[in-house]
């Protein structure tokens, strides 16, 4: 298991920026990825981005692509949000999620892919 813990969330106009961290403790050496996905009220969660641990290849929905970007400090087994550009349509709460024993046979996409999910953190963007 790996606990996730999120931090950064708040309160921004259109147009400002955010950066999201989530911590990771626990069976962090057999973690092979760690992405970002988002829900909004009503709505079903959704990929976001996501990073592979070891190589750092990257994948971003389509949605996000040239505003956010995913990174990671490995030995603070720690991952990053930068948002920018945010949108009122960005707004949700934010998941970190962990993939510890799924293939990369399964997409970095896929929710599946994860095994451990964080508490969640809320982004709101006011327009």
């Amino acid at each position: 298991q790996v606990l996730l813990v999120e931090s950064g969330g708040g309160l921004v106009q259109a147009g400002g920026s955010l950066r999201l961290s989530c911590a990771a403790s626990g069976r962090t050496f057999s973690m092979n990825r760690m992405g970002w996905f988002r829900q909004a009220p009503g709505k079903e969660r959704e990929f976001v981005a996501g990073i592979r641990w070891i190589g750092g290849s990257t994948y971003y929905a389509d949605s996000v692509k040239g505003r956010f970007t995913i990174s990671r400090d490995n030995a603070k087994n720690t991952v990053y949000l930068q948002m920018n550009s945010l949108k009122p349509e960005d707004t949700a709460v934010y998941y970190c999620a962990a993939g510890i024993t799924s293939p990369f046979t399964i997409s970095t996409m896929n929710p599946h892919a994860y095994d451990n999910w964080g508490q969640g953190t809320q982004v709101t963007v006011s327009s």
